[in-house]
């Protein structure tokens, strides 16, 4: 089955609208999530986590500016709003408030793909500092969702992905249990050891094969895991 990349968080009140962006993201192979007001829009933003989040901000039971402070008050999310108000004291205020970008309705389809890619590929390179993390045979590829092993693309899923990111951006460091839970599938998971035990085992399997001659990520019993720096081959002369 193919995955979707990134995810977006779509925010307004009307479905057309709703339903026509999610046309020309779903094509574009993001993942849609939808909202119609700002409280629930507040309450996705933390569950989901969004990679992008496109915002109204007419809508119906607050301003969008509103969302974007309650937002920005826990999250660096890119925040492009997408909305009819073409003032300039408008614009001036999303922005400063903590928005990434303005756009404004009626939009060139193509023109808003272009910005929602460029605000991706920003956040992606502030969030780790490089497009990509490098650790022995694994390489990812930060902006394009992808997952190489000796430069041979390995399939994962979402979550697998997100753990596979948190592991190697703390590669040498042990990780308890409750850490990684929260981290990766927020507080409500933190308990919930099982379901992490399930998860690094497939991730073990795809990044270092069935029967592996080097362990990768190390089990630190009772306490978490640790993924071990992978110093790469040389080759002899």
């Amino acid at each position: 089955m193919h995955e979707k990349k990134h995810v977006i968080l779509i925010v307004d009140d009307e479905p057309q609208i709703r339903k026509m962006l999610s046309i020309y993201f779903d094509a574009s192979d993001y993942k849609i999530e939808e909202s119609e007001n700002g409280k629930q829009a507040i309450r996705m933003s933390a569950s989901i986590k969004p990679d992008l989040i496109v915002l109204d901000l007419g809508l119906p039971d607050m301003d969008g500016k509103e969302v974007i402070t309650a937002i920005r008050e826990w999250s660096h999310v890119p925040i492009v709003v997408l909305t009819v108000r073409s003032g300039d004291e408008e614009v001036v205020a999303a922005l400063n408030m903590g928005a990434d970008d303005y756009i404004m309705k009626p939009f060139n389809a193509d023109v808003l793909l272009a910005r929602i890619q460029a605000n991706l590929r920003k956040s992606t390179i502030k969030e780790m500092g490089e497009p990509e993390l490098r650790n022995g045979p694994i390489r990812m590829d930060l902006i394009r969702h992808e997952v190489y092993i000796n430069e041979e693309k390995v399939a994962l899923t979402p979550k697998e992905y997100d753990l596979l990111r948190y592991f190697i951006a703390n590669r040498g460091k042990m990780l308890t249990h409750k850490q990684l839970l929260k981290e990766i599938w927020g507080p409500a998971h933190s308990d919930d050891t099982q379901y992490l035990r399930v998860y690094i085992g497939q991730l073990r399997d795809k990044i270092e094969g069935k029967k592996p001659a080097n362990k990768m990520i190390v089990t630190e019993p009772g306490v978490g895991y640790r993924m071990e720096t992978i110093v790469p081959e040389t080759k002899a002369a």
